[in-house]
């Protein structure tokens, strides 16, 4: 809307009755929040972060955490059952839709909306929607369980010296952190190379062949403070981590600033937020989400870097070490479909190899909907599209998605 629209609508119904503010807009996108059960119902178009913003005045939080948080839709969220940062905590979208509102390609509305934690009665339908692309139906609605918002958070950023150590500190962070632990990410120094080179961000602890960001979050700052201490301690006096830095202050987690000695390295969770950033200053690059049993999580980079040889700047990997979502990045000059094709399906078909997914957290979309066979056996790919069959026998619901044509 221009201005002379909102001025005319102001002269129709009145000022009091035209709203144009964002934040106050959004909550008329909520249509119900009980704060006992931490349970919210809201319109699949609200923005991520805004519900975060909204249950965060009492007390609550959306499990679910992107860096895209600021644009993302809930709905597409739903769509491609989103992981994100603290998967490892709180789980992914299967398990924290307690229900959903679809409407079928005939506009007939299916009410799944149900607010309980516990509800056999027939068939999960839901959980037929959730990843689907929105290739069986489109979304209006969604439930969501929130859980209460830690009221204190640790981030600590560990240098370590290989890859058998950082599974081995990962191990121990689950024995000794337990409840407490919400977030394992895991950086090469290629990646760190790269966020040297386009960010202009430099490691706050110095150079190592790995690093870890370990993230806890709880109720008591004294309890989990110490908990960390003493398990960062073992870990040093194991030899699993070299050397590392701890912030416990939200200025010391999320700002991005200088380092210095005072400030305690101010923005720990920016290096790994912020390295998508660093994709548009480059030539050209490709970007794989897989998910791989963890001790073969390395292994596609190695892999990677051999396949590529002088036709890639630089192939490089970071990710979510906590459930094995891996990110693989191969940097380019420029594009090229001879480089292209040397790169697909050799990865993919790696992927599969080392018993990973090639779609862990993104879904199939168009890219990848030709490499569905190999990601999965022929019986499963025939359910499959009779069950797209039954939904959308038109074939109208995103097309291209998810299937090879």
């Amino acid at each position: 809307l221009h201005e002379t629209d909102i001025q005319f609508f102001k002269g129709l119904l009145g000022e009091q009755r035209i709203n144009t503010s964002a934040s106050e807009l959004e909550k008329y996108n909520v249509d119900w929040f009980n704060t006992v059960r931490g349970v919210l119902v809201c319109q699949a178009g609200c923005i991520l972060e805004n519900l975060d913003n909204l249950v965060a005045e009492k007390g609550l939080m959306v499990p679910l955490d992107l860096g895209a948080k600021g644009s993302c839709h809930i709905g597409g969220n739903v769509s491609t059952n989103a992981g994100g940062l603290r998967l490892l905590r709180y789980g992914n979208m299967h398990g924290n839709v307690l229900g959903l509102e679809v409407v079928k390609t005939n506009g007939e509305v299916i009410d799944c909306l149900s607010t309980l934690k516990k509800d056999n009665t027939g068939y999960h339908l839901k959980h037929l929607f959730i990843g689907s692309e929105g290739s069986l139906g489109f979304v209006t609605k969604v439930v969501l369980q929130c859980p209460p918002r830690p009221n204190h958070k640790n981030v600590a950023f560990l240098g370590i010296q290989n890859y058998t150590k950082v599974l081995k500190t990962f191990k121990k962070a689950k024995e000794d952190l337990g409840e407490i632990l919400s977030a394992v990410e895991v950086i090469d120094t290629p990646t760190m190379e790269f966020i040297n080179a386009k960010l202009n961000k430099i490691s706050p602890i110095g150079d190592y062949p790995f690093y870890l960001l370990i993230e806890t979050s709880g109720s008591n700052e004294t309890h989990d403070t110490q908990k960390l201490n003493q398990f960062l301690e073992s870990a040093l006096n194991k030899h699993f981590v070299l050397n590392g830095t701890v912030a416990s202050e939200p200025t010391k987690i999320n700002v991005s600033s200088i380092y210095t000695k005072v400030q305690l390295t101010n923005a720990l969770w920016s290096i790994r937020e912020r390295i998508p950033d660093g994709f548009k200053l480059c030539g050209s690059i490709f970007c794989y989400d897989v998910s791989l049993p963890l001790e073969h999580y390395f292994t596609l980079v190695d892999d990677m870097t051999k396949h590529m040889g002088n036709l890639s700047e630089r192939v490089f990997g970071f990710g979510h070490l906590g459930d094995g979502n891996l990110h693989v990045q191969i940097e380019l000059k420029e594009f090229s479909n001879e480089v292209k094709d040397h790169i697909e399906p050799y990865i993919f078909n790696r992927t599969a190899e080392l018993k990973g997914s090639i779609s862990a957290e993104h879904g199939m979309g168009f890219l990848k909907a030709k490499y569905l066979d190999l990601a999965r056996p022929p019986n499963t790919v025939h359910l499959m599209r009779q069950i797209k069959k039954l939904f959308d026998p038109n074939g109208i619901l995103n097309p291209y998605k998810i299937f090879p044509q």
